[in-house]
């Protein structure tokens, strides 16, 4: 297709992605509905968006489509109608234990959590028995249908991992949410891995990214070229998923996915481009062999037997770390430890007594036993605004505190961060224990609460369990999906 024609097709399927009368738009700081009452929205001190949405759609037992089937577009219309009824308060009770395992929750904990918990019920439970996501088939591995299922990229592979080894239905339970029939799917997933791509196309130390770019617009290309749901959407149903630092970079190969797909990035960096009311926001999570560390299943200590007020221990990665280390590296150990690559041993083991040094898993277990022991657990951003500090400090016990700038944390639609974390902006970090020592212990007891109460959502399992990571992920995609119409 010449450029100017296909330039032209693109903005006239961009007005078919416009917001339609009954969808959520942004509005300030929260989210309403457009034609009908605003959504109630709390919160001040965060400045994260809120999407609150349900979907309905029916289902045959067999997991076959039926032709009496309501359209995607109908089944997303009456989820925007029993959203509205829930926001509103009318939408039925919400059980608390719901949310934490079948463990009754304190409501008043619930409304410092999460930004509207009876919308948030909601919406989830009408994900689990309806939303359908289709995986494209193209590509092989390892660039697509792969990916990285350990160390800092954990996430990228076992996302694509979890959703691909999901059962055809018959044999698929009730609830999964992948479908091999695109004409059911509310979603497309483009299953490629940039971590993949970095490793086999990019050749170091040159900084030339370009094969990468090109390797995204190509598998772009190759979908829209043999399925018709990319071009009737110009690619704003769909979504790609990356923890790379590279990965908000990569999706530039290809404008539309750039401009209108749901990109889940973990470098969710809103100077970069990031768009929080389009784009996802994951949590970076660092399985060193795969698995949780084990000191982060043990129960975490009470404030009793935590000693630091706060505790950081890294390297020079970007000018966050670096300012923060300038300022406080050393400065007050027994009380703000904070440690570039010399963080002390508190552990002895057969190897370090017999040798002096320290192995990988010495310097594991004594930075986790460092989290133990601080209320605070600081989460400088490092190159790019993600830290899997966060995701390690909520396991901890210990109170995440975010310092960056432009970082739209994960999950932010649903959870108010400021219920469970701290956030400080990096001109602040010559001001950071002050701040942290005027928290009273009360209220740093309830921001633990709050933690203890989103764990769930920042666990990846396998398979794959109600509310955790992978779920909360595929909800956020859900999210957005709801906020725009196709126009057919």
């Amino acid at each position: 297709m010449p450029g100017a024609l296909a330039v032209h097709m693109a903005a006239a399927r961009l007005v078919a992605v416009a917001l339609s009368a009954g969808l959520l738009v942004v509005i300030g700081g929260g989210f309403s509905v457009s034609g009908a009452e605003e959504l109630t929205n709390t919160s001040s001190s965060s400045s994260a968006p809120q999407l609150l949405s349900t979907v309905l759609t029916t289902e045959s037992k067999d997991g076959s489509a039926r032709a009496r089937r309501p359209s995607v577009q109908k089944e997303l219309d009456a989820a925007r109608a029993k959203i509205r009824r829930a926001a509103r308060g009318k939408g039925g009770s919400t059980a608390p234990e719901w949310f934490h395992g079948g463990d009754n929750v304190d409501h008043a904990l619930l409304a410092r959590v999460y930004r509207n918990p009876a919308a948030f019920y909601r919406s989830y439970v009408e994900m689990e028995r309806r939303f359908k996501v289709y995986v494209y088939e193209e590509g092989e591995p390892p660039i697509a249908h792969a990916g990285p299922c350990k160390n800092i990229y954990t996430i990228e592979g076992r996302f694509i991992e979890q959703l691909e080894l999901m059962p055809p239905p018959p044999a698929a339970a009730t609830g999964v949410v992948r479908t091999w029939d695109p004409a059911r799917a509310h979603a497309f997933f483009l299953p490629f891995s940039v971590v993949e791509m970095v490793e086999f196309a990019y050749r170091r130390p040159s900084k030339d990214r370009t094969a990468i770019r090109s390797l995204v617009a190509d598998y772009v290309r190759v979908v829209a070229s043999r399925h018709p749901f990319w071009n009737r959407s110009a690619g704003a149903d769909h979504f790609m998923l990356s923890c790379h630092d590279w990965g908000p970079w990569a999706s530039r190969g290809h404008p539309e996915l750039y401009a209108n797909g749901i990109r889940a990035l973990c470098n969710a960096n809103t100077s970069e481009g990031f768009q929080p009311g389009k784009d996802v926001s994951i949590p970076e999570i660092n399985l060193y062999d795969g698995d949780t560390p084990r000191q982060l299943l043990e129960p975490a200590p009470g404030l009793s037997s935590r000693p630091y007020l706060a505790f950081f221990a890294g390297g020079r990665h970007g000018h966050v770390r670096d300012l923060l280390l300038q300022h406080w590296k050393g400065r007050d150990p027994d009380t703000f430890p904070v440690y570039e690559y010399d963080l002390p041993s508190t552990t002895t083991t057969r190897n370090s007594s017999t040798t002096g040094t320290h192995d990988g898993a010495d310097r594991q277990r004594d930075y986790f036993s460092y989290m133990h022991r601080a209320r605070f657990c600081l989460c400088p951003s490092g190159h790019e605004v993600a830290s899997p500090r966060v995701v390690e400090a909520i396991h901890a016990g210990c109170v995440p505190v975010l310092v960056s700038d432009g970082y739209a944390p994960p999950f932010a639609d649903v959870l108010r961060w400021e219920g469970f974390s701290v956030s400080v902006p990096v001109a602040d970090i010559p001001r950071l224990k002050e701040i942290l020592e005027s928290i009273p212990t009360a209220e740093v007891e309830r921001l633990r609460n709050g933690a203890r109460l989103v764990k769930q959502h920042f666990t990846l399992r396998q398979p794959p369990e109600r509310l955790d990571m992978f779920h909360m992920i595929l909800h956020s995609v859900w999210l957005r999906r709801l906020n725009f119409r196709l126009n057919r």
